[in-house]
């Protein structure tokens, strides 16, 4: 048998959830006794830094900076991510190897059976530019305030009344075995690119990690995943940038859904494209097509490239 692999995650519950999952499908695709794979944790500048919003101290990179370094460094095989929190430009040192099949991509409303139930001016916590835009443009009345920190921490803020409602992704809280709050269609709020999906990462040039973290990749959502993530790129998105997306795989070809708002959610731009699997091309065409169409409210929040 083999070393055993080393898996680098961070600390949080979720994190760890999702990093345990990962380990028990690659132990079983490869016959190996439970507990093989090595599960190492690394605390990220994200973990550490909880009082400000995620753009005001370097955006997605606090999630995946220390991660990335202790990859390049050889201290573990690979590392496994929310897809929704790694950045669409990666180092070409760092290679996107597997996904794991997609979870339910819906927004979870908490505090309130439902977003039109929410009181007059209620207050509701989240740090997600997306989500913000996404609720006050149903509700323009409402008053948005940051909120950070992992799922126990956001749900407690809630029930100790801080805010009165937040959203948390329904994919993490079923991960968690924490059953509450209502699901949102995605017909009303749709998902954050590559929300759901949870993603592994090795070295380019560790082909041998790569061919074993591969039997355990889900193609469809490898596929969408990575069609969400090129429409981000071409539009040069960042954690500020109010955008959601979400393809499935519909009569053989990949459908894909996309927004892009103002941060006040007063305007928005809305667009969907038909291509095949494997196409990055319609969909950095699609953000490009659409960034043209916004008004100068959208297009300062975004860098084409």
């Amino acid at each position: 048998m083999q070393r055993r692999l080393k898996l680098g995650t961070r600390g949080s519950p979720l994190a760890l959830a999702q990093s345990r999952k990962v380990a028990a499908a690659i132990e079983t695709a490869q016959r190996w006794p439970e507990g093989y794979v090595e599960i190492v944790t690394i605390t990220t500048t994200g973990d550490k830094v909880q009082d400000r919003p995620l753009a005001e101290i370097g955006g997605k990179a606090l999630w995946t900076k220390e991660l990335d370094h202790a990859l390049l460094a050889g201290d573990v095989d690979f590392c496994v991510h929310s897809m929704k929190d790694v950045e669409s430009i990666r180092p070409r040192e760092i290679h996107i190897a597997s996904v794991r099949p997609r979870g339910d991509v819906r927004d979870r409303l908490i505090g309130a059976e439902s977003i039109d139930k929410l009181k007059q001016g209620a207050v509701v916590g989240t740090s997600s530019a997306r989500r913000q835009a996404q609720m006050l443009a149903m509700r323009p009345d409402l008053h948005i305030v940051p909120l950070r920190g992992n799922v126990e921490t956001r749900l407690r803020k809630v029930e100790e009344g801080e805010v009165d409602a937040t959203l948390l992704a329904c994919a993490g809280l079923k991960r968690l075995g924490i059953d509450i709050g209502t699901s949102i269609p995605t017909e009303v709020i749709l998902p954050a690119p590559a929300q759901a999906v949870i993603g592994m990462e090795c070295r380019t040039d560790d082909t041998h990690t790569q061919s074993i973290l591969t039997t355990v990749n889900n193609q469809i959502t490898f596929w969408c995943v990575m069609a969400e993530r090129a429409f981000t790129r071409a539009l040069g998105a960042t954690c500020s940038s109010p955008v959601a997306a979400f393809a499935v795989l519909e009569d053989g070809d990949l459908r894909m859904r996309a927004q892009i708002f103002s941060e006040d959610g007063k305007d928005v731009v809305e667009n969907r494209a038909v291509f095949d699997c494997g196409d990055e091309k319609t969909p950095h065409g699609l953000a490009h097509e659409m960034f043209e169409k916004a008004p100068e409210s959208i297009r300062r929040l975004f860098s084409p490239a």
